[in-house]
């Protein structure tokens, strides 16, 4: 029966184990262990792994949900029952009924062998009945694959429709009008907290969830403690952002961190994930377990807070976070407090991720040492393309592009530093023709340029399916949510409740999109130095569909002031060279109380990870590029 108490006063610590199915089980596991948490959530499902799982379950070639939640689930059971933990995580995938029933078995019979079962070395050929007190759930209403074509038939919205400056790149909505050429394989609404809430209101001790959006699972654990209603906006914009702070494993801890630098190597290894100590106001503090590598700072929240985000406002389908007076204050070693967050009732829609075959690409890697590298990789491109052209097909691919990598090393020191690639990705409906590319490679190959080199793996020149994403916008009228908990016996009938939409929405504004108000004169600042733009700021950038979003901070208010005034949207064009486009659409948004400049780039990913044709494909790498590039910083900033 639910609950109408709050659990504590206390905050409720919620520990996370997973950014993504590659997140071994044993994260879940430590989090358990080395110290006391109320919650352990876990994010499994990147946009692209919802495509890869459904074709699995479609062909009957896995089972659907991911392996790794399963595996942190069984090796953490005996702490999980010990502790009384709850545990909340999206790796049910495609399948979030049959992870639940897998777990609900392990629950109450554990194989001999398993992580935490060397205590019944004695029995190595019985299983051990565990009959442990913990309750499984799960939760389902985000796979929409049944009903897309209807909506489709109504109009499938972009989730970047309303912005008219937005173009967007070729094929983008081609399968909205060829469905069989390019057949849908997924589509998953991004769900929220209240099906989570019901669930652990209702006692489940393991919640097993699909497409859930990355916080929901710590907005949903907040939420339980607290026992929010789902019109406390405010409480529920702050434990959005705390769950975006740590839904990504240790992006906070030290992971992915463009100030990694500053520490030892050695420091890297076998990080710890993060933890939100959330508060009944919605504020967080982050943290870690002191047994466990990693650390927290302000600069790693930093990071994090500004890593995939869309703009000022943060979008979740129980909440509008208005996120522009963020503030991150260190508490003390490993503990930084996170507030000013506001919150304000969800839109009526909410994201849906549209999976489809869009055709099949291959792609190979050519190396070249030394002298003359333009001439050669201009010598091979043409030789490809020449013997394409006489073929009749140069025209018949939908993408062929010939990436140069890398700069020789001048006057190197090894073969190796001299060493560059080029990468050459081609993409085609027609697999015939995509088949060819290696044979017009083979057909000139003894013409090549001087000293070219490759890998004798020619598997990625064999033409393979590719999927390409449409984030959509869809009512949440059209979802369907529940939430089962399954009995304790064979014979206990397991409890089934259905989730209605928000009660209260709000329509999408535009969002927010400025230069910097009453810009400073950058002569103002004095004597400058011509330096690495990183030398002075911190940044992380990511994917959002095919857009890449990037955010830059500095440290002190005077450095802000220069920073707000130089690193304007035309300064962010510039800093992007030859990757700039002149159809991309930029916006920038400004988070004054941590000094940080925020850009979304539109189009830069195409299609999103599964089908761009950039090498940096998660635009991970696209903030680490910009602070590499030199430009006229004050001289009074390095002291």
């Amino acid at each position: 029966m639910a609950s109408n108490s709050p659990k504590s006063s206390r905050p409720v610590r919620i520990a996370n184990c997973s950014g993504a199915l590659t997140d071994p089980g044993i994260l879940m596991y430590n989090q358990a262990k080395c110290g006391p948490v109320d919650v352990i959530t876990g994010d499994y499902l990147a946009e692209a792994t919802m495509a890869s799982s459904a074709i699995e379950r479609t062909q009957s070639t896995g089972p659907g949900w991911i392996k790794s939640a399963f595996d942190g689930i069984q090796m953490s059971l005996d702490l999980i029952n010990e502790k009384r933990i709850k545990i909340v995580v999206n790796g049910g995938a495609m399948n979030p009924k049959g992870l639940a029933e897998k777990v609900h078995d392990a629950v109450k019979l554990l194989p001999p062998g398993s992580p935490v079962s060397h205590h019944i070395a004695d029995v190595p050929n019985k299983i051990k009945f565990k009959g442990l007190k913990l309750r499984v759930g799960y939760i389902e209403g985000d796979n929409l694959i049944h009903k897309v074509h209807h909506l489709i038939s109504k109009s499938l919205a972009h989730l970047d429709g309303t912005n008219l400056d937005v173009q967007y790149t070729k094929d983008t909505t081609s399968f909205l009008e060829s469905p069989r050429e390019m057949p849908i394989v997924a589509a998953n609404a991004y769900l929220g907290y209240r099906a989570i809430k019901k669930g652990l209101d209702e006692g489940a001790d393991i919640l097993i969830c699909g497409r859930v959006s990355d916080a929901s699972a710590v907005i949903g654990a907040a939420a339980w403690w607290y026992n929010w209603s789902e019109s406390d906006f405010d409480q529920l914009a702050g434990s959005l952002i705390a769950g975006h702070l740590i839904e990504c494993s240790t992006y906070v801890t030290g992971g992915n961190f463009a100030g990694a630098y500053k520490y030892p190597p050695s420091d890297f290894l076998r990080l710890g994930s993060g933890i939100a100590e959330v508060l009944p106001n919605g504020d967080c503090v982050v943290t870690k377990h002191d047994a466990l590598n990693g650390f927290v700072t302000p600069a790693t929240v930093k990071c994090q807070f500004l890593y995939e985000l869309q703009g000022n406002v943060y979008l979740n389908s129980d909440v509008k976070a208005d996120i522009s007076k963020i503030t991150v204050t260190e508490e003390s070693k490993n503990r930084v407090l996170v507030s000013g967050v506001k919150g304000y009732p969800p839109p009526p829609t909410t994201k849906l991720a549209v999976f489809y075959k869009g055709g099949y690409q291959c792609e190979h890697l050519i190396n070249a040492s030394g002298y003359a590298t333009d001439h050669k990789w201009d010598v091979q491109e043409l030789q490809i393309k020449d013997t394409l052209e006489q073929w009749g097909i140069l025209d018949k691919f939908d993408v062929l592009e010939f990436q140069r990598i890398g700069t020789p090393m001048k006057d190197p020191d090894s073969q190796f530093a001299s060493t560059t690639y080029m990468r050459v990705f081609a993409q085609s409906k027609d697999v015939h023709v995509l088949s060819r590319l290696h044979l017009a490679w083979f057909h000139q190959f003894m013409s090549h340029f001087p000293g070219m080199h490759f890998s004798m793996d020619f598997r990625p020149l064999a033409p393979k399916p590719f999927f390409a994403y449409y984030p959509a916008v869809v009512s949440q009228n059209e979802i369907k949510e529940t939430v089962t908990v399954l009995g304790e016996t064979s014979t206990e009938e397991a409890l089934y409740f259905s989730i209605l939409p928000p009660t209260r929405t709000e329509p999408l504004a535009p969002r927010e999109n400025y230069e910097t108000a009453d810009p400073i004169s950058l002569e103002s600042f004095g004597a400058t130095v011509n330096r690495p733009l990183g030398d002075l700021v911190l940044a992380r950038s990511g994917d959002k569909g095919g857009n890449v979003n990037i955010g830059l901070f500095v440290e002190s208010p005077e450095q802000w002031e220069w920073f707000r005034s130089f690193m304007t949207k035309g300064r962010l064009r510039s800093l992007m060279r030859k990757d700039w486009k002149d159809w991309y659409f930029l916006e920038r948004v400004e988070f004054p109380n941590i000094y940080a400049v925020h850009f979304v780039v539109y189009g830069s990913l195409g299609r999103g990870v599964t089908s761009t044709s950039l090498l940096d494909n998660l635009g991970k790498g696209f903030a680490e590029f910009i602070r590499a590039i030199h430009v006229e910083i004050p001289q009074k900033f390095f002291g």
